[in-house]
């Protein structure tokens, strides 16, 4: 059994237009959420084994917040394809995983992270900024990961405002 932690990036600024999308910022709300968030992850005993992110600075910058709150102690994994990415390559990340890593946390972008919650929890959910999606998935190894995989979706937590 393997779990899918699935995070969307905390709120982010459109304050300053001449910056590139990836380059976007959070906001003072994403900034206070992305800690809280790692919080309850501690709380409610959910630690990652990994963290990947994409490299956009929001994620990032949600993913340096929520693994500071846990207490995680290994290198985030920066993936420049989880940047805006579909369900299909947030797959194909995962299934490079090697088997020892038994829960892993990917922080990214919608619409991919709400349609990979769907398609490997079953059920159409919604994740605004900072949402965390988390996933059992009956497989042994990463590599058995594809579309057919039926998982169950165990846990979801928003930022309450």
């Amino acid at each position: 059994m393997k779990t899918v932690i699935l995070m969307r990036h905390a709120k982010s600024s459109w304050k300053f237009p001449e910056l590139a999308d990836r380059d976007r910022p959070l906001t003072k709300r994403g900034e206070h959420d992305a800690p809280r968030m790692g919080k309850i992850l501690k709380k409610e005993e959910i630690i990652p084994d990994r963290i990947l992110s994409s490299t956009a600075v929001r994620a990032a910058a949600t993913a340096e917040a929520v693994a500071l709150k846990l207490g995680y102690k290994e290198e985030i994994t920066y993936l420049d394809s989880l940047y805006m990415a579909e369900p299909v390559t947030i797959i194909e990340a995962l299934q490079t995983l090697p088997p020892e890593v038994k829960r892993v946390l990917v922080i990214g972008h919608n619409p991919g992270m709400e349609g990979l919650a769907q398609i490997l929890g079953g059920k159409v959910v919604s994740l605004p900024t900072a949402a965390i999606a988390e996933i059992k998935i009956p497989i042994k190894e990463w590599t058995e990961l594809n579309y057919g995989v039926e998982g169950e979706l165990v846990g979801l937590f928003k930022p309450e405002h």
